[in-house]
């Protein structure tokens, strides 16, 4: 079979940015039973992507991205998850459409425009798809949606997510090591649980690597905007900030950095061919393996719906290879970590294991104690650590 883009009926252009803000916008005004749901593997593991070439019966399968495939972030990770699909099983054809809103009437037309054409699995991306899923999985009991980043599930609709904090905190672990002027910066999207959760384990691994240094962090309000992106990276590099890291999804971060002569930490997907003179490393997603294991559930009518939260371990998450800047002694380092997140002796609970402070100085994780699931996939992690600067609700 093949990869089709989406035809020209379903060609939908991005023209709002308000569109991108509600994107993961995880868990407000979710309940607690619905967090409580997140955490389950539910029936299926994701694998790394080494799966051998798998049979079966033909089947469509259908994904829709909230950015450009060739944004080199997290609509790129995603596309590359499908092409593994799509190699893995020749038998399925992958189609796509790019640069949908996340409003509801645009992201409502394309999810039925591809069950409606008989695709028999349709992932939707991005977490202002959620609601839009729903409602068109009621209309085609036989189709299997699979929502990225949400938390509501139907009989046939299913959720998936990933504990891409573990690499971030090793690559803070690596940037607070290379950091001489003892000041980091991160450029975030927008203050939602998921992405002060990842500042939160970058600022812990930078931390236990360097407990002099801080992390600044200046909010942009979008996802997908290089322009405003590059620009609040200069301001933290006129601020003293010697490495930068990132929760958006473009490059410009880095190559401002690499501009300025500085380093970078990327994100997504691996970002040194962009900036190979200054990107250290980079938490990334590795999608395939889920996709696969999915597609094949399906095929086999063994899929349920579940809520998927995969870790290192899963092969879910990952870190982009460490840049040839850094010093022996702190790559040996990194990969004993990574070697232990693998293992399973590490996890996205050990990272947030106390004593851990806030800003102000209160602890907020007792020592002994970790954050629980619920937690941390909620609302309740609503500060910053110590060393981070710069406000979580602004």
């Amino acid at each position: 079979m093949g990869d089709v883009a989406a035809g020209s009926d379903r060609d939908v252009t991005s023209t709002a940015s308000a569109a991108r803000q509600s994107r993961r916008d995880l868990l407000r005004g979710a309940a607690t039973a619905s967090l409580a749901l997140a955490v389950g593997l539910g029936p299926r593991d994701a694998r790394a992507q080494d799966a051998s070439p798998a049979a079966g019966p033909p089947i469509k399968v259908a994904f829709v991205y909230v950015g450009p495939v060739g944004d080199l972030g997290w609509t790129y990770a995603h596309d590359q998850g499908r092409l593994f699909l799509s190699q893995q099983m020749p038998n399925v054809e992958t189609v796509y459409q790019e640069n949908v809103p996340e409003n509801p009437g645009d992201a409502e037309r394309v999810i039925r425009g591809f069950a409606q054409d008989g695709a028999k699995v349709v992932f939707t991306t991005s977490f202002g798809y959620m609601e839009p899923t729903i409602s068109v999985a009621e209309d085609f009991p036989d189709t299997v949606f699979v929502h990225i980043s949400g938390y509501k599930t139907a009989e046939n609709v299913g959720t998936g997510f990933g504990k891409i904090e573990e690499p971030r905190y090793v690559s803070g672990l690596i940037a607070g090591r290379m950091s001489t002027a003892n000041r980091l910066g991160y450029v975030a999207a927008f203050p939602i649980p998921e992405v002060i959760r990842g500042i939160n384990a970058f600022a812990l691994g930078v931390r236990a690597a360097n407990p002099a240094a801080t992390v600044e962090v200046i909010w942009t309000n979008t996802w997908f905007d290089p322009p405003k992106e590059r620009a609040a990276a200069e301001a933290l590099l006129d601020r003293g900030a010697d490495v930068l890291a990132q929760h958006q999804d473009s490059a410009g971060i880095a190559q401002a950095a690499q501009d300025r002569g500085r380093l970078a930490v990327g994100y997504n997907a691996d970002m040194a061919p962009l900036a190979p003179q200054a990107v250290l490393t980079g938490p990334i997603w590795t999608w395939g393996g889920f996709y696969v294991q999915t597609v094949q559930q399906v095929q086999a009518g063994s899929w349920e719906a579940g809520q998927y939260w995969g870790g290192w371990k899963d092969g879910t998450v990952d870190l982009a290879p460490i840049g040839p800047m850094v010093p022996e002694a702190v790559r040996a380092e990194a990969e004993a970590e990574i070697a232990r997140f693998k293992a399973g002796e590490k996890d996205i609970f050990t990272i947030f294991t106390g004593p851990i402070l806030d800003q102000a100085g209160a602890e907020k994780v007792p020592a002994g104690t970790a954050l629980t699931a619920e937690q941390l996939l909620g609302t309740d992690m609503n500060w910053f650590v110590q060393g981070v600067e710069g406000d979580p609700a602004p």
